[in-house]
């Protein structure tokens, strides 16, 4: 079964649950699994979990089948979802643009080629799904 991956904040703001949205869509057309991931960064001291994540989750969209919650704690979001979409081996992984940008900016510092996409999809046999952003 193929597995679909999507970081989001918590609470949900109006951007993450249109990204969750997208993954629930995705996971469905493709009957994969999804995991709901949320970093919570060592520097602000927040803890987050799994039961609220899901709470949050289900509140907004019903509850979903086939679905993990997953609260990893790092000191950078974007290295803590490449982690999360490692260690599952995810298929897809679906990002809010603003995240993707991030992403991008970091794989500069360590790369000749800030292509996420390309990068992912070599390295990790992963697709990237980016997300606009919604507007106000």
């Amino acid at each position: 079964m193929s597995l679909v991956v999507v970081p989001v904040r918590y609470p949900l703001s109006k951007h993450s649950r249109r990204t969750l949205e997208r993954a629930i869509e995705v996971a469905r057309e493709r009957d994969a699994a999804l995991t709901v991931l949320h970093v919570d960064l060592y520097q602000n001291g927040k803890k987050v979990t799994r039961i609220d994540l899901k709470n949050a989750v289900e509140n907004t969209f019903g509850r979903l089948e086939n679905t993990r919650y997953v609260v990893r704690t790092g000191f950078l979001v974007e290295e803590s979802i490449l982690d999360e979409v490692a260690a599952e081996d995810a298929d897809v992984v679906v990002i809010g643009n603003k995240q993707a940008s991030r992403l991008r900016r970091i794989f500069q510092r360590f790369t000749d080629n800030p292509n996420i996409d390309r990068y992912l999809r070599t390295h990790l046999d992963c697709e990237v799904i980016t997300v606009e952003s919604a507007r106000s």
